[in-house]
């Protein structure tokens, strides 16, 4: 057994979702290619019939890590979001330049709220960083990426987000066990911080898809993916809008739907849901393109 594969299958133990990276680099090996450019050809993405992304794929399967790198020297991601993870990422200062680095910052927020940074599962990064792992909280909103939110060298990963694991390597330096435990629970004041802030007061959007048969049909369907969104379990959310996006493509593309109206009233579902903005725009336009090429009529 390999110390990439030993490695992999001790961080599955733990129950954290694994996916392979690059040899020796940051970015995932699979797929190789984004939601745009999804033309069916990876095996995994014809047999669920849309793309899948790394979120999706990380496992904590045995069998399919072994699998995997058995392959090839892979490096190791850790999907945060399937393994409810909220990883604090410490930086230092580039080129030895001068200036706070990530753990002064933390050390500083801490401090205001009469706290201190309690042992966790810690992790030095090739580049002389500090990941913090620590337990997702089960109350309150599910917590995504963050970059320099918190002040000065301090990023954190979390829904939608993976890190680098510990046993591998990125432009051949190491990433190391600084203190092997169990994840801590993310302190209050920490998660209280890194809270998304609250959604403005959506108004309704009104989709106009007419009476009869075919307009039933359509509303029905709308609703369905609506609901699709809505309900969707937290880690599942944007691939529920991806696929969402595709039917009400189809129905677009073969005129049932006005394409507009469909990018409204999901886009409006995905923010519902949680998404951030930006990300359902782009999961809901990349899911309208796809879904364009088989385009659905209904009858009349």
């Amino acid at each position: 057994m390999t110390d990439l594969l030993a490695a992999a299958l001790a961080h599955a133990e733990r129950g954290w979702h694994v996916f392979p990276l690059r040899p020796d680099d940051k970015r995932p090996a699979f797929p190789d290619h984004t939601a745009d450019d999804c033309a069916g050809r990876d095996p995994r993405c014809r047999a669920a019939g849309h793309h899948l992304g790394w979120e999706v794929r990380a496992t904590t399967d045995p069998d399919r890590i072994r699998r995997a790198w058995s392959a090839r020297p892979y490096g190791i991601g850790i999907a945060c979001g399937p393994s409810r993870l909220v990883v604090v990422d410490l930086d230092t200062p580039k080129d030895a330049t001068a200036g706070p680095t990530g753990l002064d910052t933390l050390a500083g927020l801490a401090a205001a709220h009469g706290a201190g940074i309690e042992p966790t599962y810690t992790v030095t990064t090739g580049r002389g960083g500090t990941h913090l792992y620590y337990r997702h909280p089960k109350a309150g909103p599910a917590l995504r990426n963050t970059a320099g939110t918190l002040g000065p060298m301090v990023d954190s990963r979390a829904q939608g987000g993976y890190v680098v694991a510990a046993g591998c390597t990125v432009n051949r330096r190491p990433y190391t066990v600084d203190l092997d435990t169990d994840p801590a629970p993310l302190p209050g004041w920490l998660a209280g911080l890194l809270a998304p802030a609250p959604l403005p007061p959506q108004r309704p959007v009104v989709v106009d898809l007419g009476t009869g048969r075919a307009g039933g049909y359509v509303r029905a369907a709308v609703a369905r993916e609506v609901e699709r969104v809505t309900t969707a379990a937290s880690g599942e959310r944007n691939r529920a809008l991806y696929i969402a996006a595709v039917a009400l493509g189809q129905l677009a593309a073969g005129g049932a739907l006005p394409e507009d109206d469909a990018q409204s009233v999901l886009e409006q579902a995905g923010v519902t849901a949680g998404l951030r903005t930006a990300e359902a725009y782009r999961t809901v336009r990349s899911g309208l393109t796809a879904g364009s090429k088989r385009p659905r009529t209904v009858a009349a």
